[in-house]
């Protein structure tokens, strides 16, 4: 419960690894979470609150159907969304009356590098990076700015920590590099995590892809729950001699590989090997599960990552 995460994040030696399930299950997870920024509205969550809709052809979260940026010579006309959007925080605290005794998330849903990308075009965000133009940096402020006064006005209902979504990994490396990052991102994350700390509340940032050479500097600027979305693109061992007690991993069993493909007793087996090398600091490992039938887990495989979390105690 709320009390063991804490402990989990602090490496105060937890009783237990806390668990965290992602969209459903939430009687079996120590942490929940409510959706502060509105990125999937409409009867069918076919439209974000920036204003662009959302194509799918599956269940996945999908694509935007076009950026709302078309040109950015007119990149001054953005506008963020409004903070006053009818019922932006009832998620969140329908989730703390429901569950009083958890661990409590707001959730900026996509953020930041991720958003900026949803809002124009990849390539073309990749482009004006290079170049370091003035529209990026208005891009950069309008998106950053509105989740700092989300981050502000959440500080009043009493959360646990902010979580960040924002991908900045493929499957080899970054997207841009470590260098562009450091003097572009890093210091605009850097305000934000300190705003959070100011308000009493953690940072758990998430990011799919492999983010190793940024792992030291996340720490530095003050993520305290960092969210490994694809561990089989590490070296778990690795991981934990560079970077145990310094920061609370949370980490799935893979879902590009075991949690996919292997058995439960596989899936249970890669638990205990993430304990052992991540988990082993006095606490600094969640666990993460989530159902990915969308992506091919089975039912058995999805039941198995949690009781395969649920299974690791101190001692």
């Amino acid at each position: 419960m709320r009390d063991q995460v804490i402990r989990a994040i602090r490496r105060d030696h937890p009783d237990y690894v806390p668990l965290i399930i992602w969209n459903q299950n939430f009687d079996q997870s120590d942490i929940v979470y409510g959706e502060i920024q509105k990125h999937f509205l409409g009867e069918n969550r076919d439209y974000s609150e920036w204003g662009f809709y959302w194509s799918r052809k599956d269940e996945t979260m999908g694509q935007p159907r076009e950026p709302l940026i078309k040109d950015w010579n007119e990149i001054d006309k953005l506008k963020p969304p409004s903070l006053d959007l009818p019922g932006r925080f009832d998620e969140l605290l329908k989730k703390k009356e429901t569950y009083p005794e958890k661990f409590l998330m707001a959730s900026l849903a996509l953020s930041g590098f991720t958003t900026m990308t949803f809002l124009a075009h990849f390539e073309e965000v990749l482009i004006h990076l290079s170049t370091k133009s003035q529209q990026l940096e208005r891009l950069i402020d309008v998106v950053f700015n509105f989740e700092e006064s989300l981050i502000r006005e959440t500080s009043y209902f009493d959360v646990d920590a902010i979580a960040f979504l924002d991908d900045w990994g493929s499957q080899n490396g970054l997207m841009v590099s470590p260098d562009h990052w450091r003097k572009i991102f890093k210091p605009r994350y850097r305000k934000q995590f300190d705003l959070v700390h100011q308000q009493g509340m953690y940072v758990y940032f998430h990011s799919c892809g492999y983010i190793y050479p940024i792992i030291s500097d996340f720490i530095e600027i003050g993520v305290d729950i960092l969210n490994i979305s694809q561990p089989n693109l590490y070296e778990i061992p690795k991981l934990g001699r560079d970077f145990g007690g310094k920061v609370c991993f949370c980490c799935p069993v893979s879902y590009q590989t075991t949690g996919i493909s292997g058995n439960p007793q596989e899936i249970e087996q890669y638990t205990e090997y993430l304990f052992e090398h991540l988990g082993r600091f006095n606490g600094g490992l969640i666990g993460y599960a989530e159902e990915y039938h969308s992506i091919g887990m089975s039912e058995e495989n999805y039941r198995a990552s949690i009781r395969g979390f649920k299974k690791l105690h101190y001692f």
